[in-house]
């Protein structure tokens, strides 16, 4: 391993073969494969800009966790092997932080949304109906409770349109809701709600869909 000194007299290394890269600072880099584009330009390693190619990034992603101790081991100089170390470390704990934030961020927009939906005028138009319908309370019993709801609601002023599913329940089973409704002069109008069963391939069609 060749060695020289920095310009604050430290010893440094760097340009060493893959046989001479010390063991210690072989295997998987947390920080590079979480962090992607970010830990390469910090770590002099702009291959990383690969994961902006579409097709490429994923591979790009797994041989930055692979090989990017190596990387980032030939492009920099560093005090020791101990030193880099201590570096990786610290980008591994910013990407474990980085994840948690988004990871944060997305199930409480998700679950955002989903209140959203369930304060809309057109899902509990939609879930009164289907509570008092007499065929699905005789199929799954009564009360009823709702899950969680997928789909789309769209306004422009006082119109707008939704386009919701979600799974009911009740004492007797479960079935999913779907339904298509419309808003115009701010009063929502189910044009479609159909309520299919889990166990078996049936459906009540509670408004007509055209």
């Amino acid at each position: 391993m060749s060695d020289k000194k920095s310009s604050n007299g430290q010893n440094t290394y760097s340009q060493v073969s893959n046989s001479q890269l010390p063991v210690e600072i072989r295997g998987w880099n947390w920080g590079a494969f979480l962090l992607s584009w970010i830990w390469g330009i910090g770590n002099d390693t702009y291959r990383a800009f690969w994961v902006f190619v579409p097709g490429v990034n994923i591979v790009m992603l797994i041989a930055l966790g692979l090989k990017g101790n190596e990387w980032a081991w030939r492009h920099r100089e560093w005090q020791s092997a101990e030193h880099f170390k201590q570096v990786q470390r610290k980008w591994r704990n910013a990407g474990f932080i980085f994840t948690g934030i988004i990871v944060v961020f997305c199930v409480i927009s998700v679950f955002g949304i989903n209140a959203l939906f369930k304060n809309s005028d057109a899902y509990k138009v939609s879930f009164a109906q289907v509570s008092d319908s007499k065929e699905v309370q005789s199929r799954i019993g009564s009360p009823l409770d709702s899950g969680f709801i997928i789909g789309s609601i769209t306004t422009s002023g006082p119109d707008g349109t939704a386009s919701l599913a979600y799974p009911v329940e009740g004492p007797k089973g479960e079935a999913k809701v779907a339904l298509y409704a419309s808003k115009k002069l701010n009063k929502w109008t189910l044009e479609c709600l159909v309520v299919n069963y889990k166990s078996v391939e049936e459906q009540t069609i509670i408004v007509p869909c055209d």
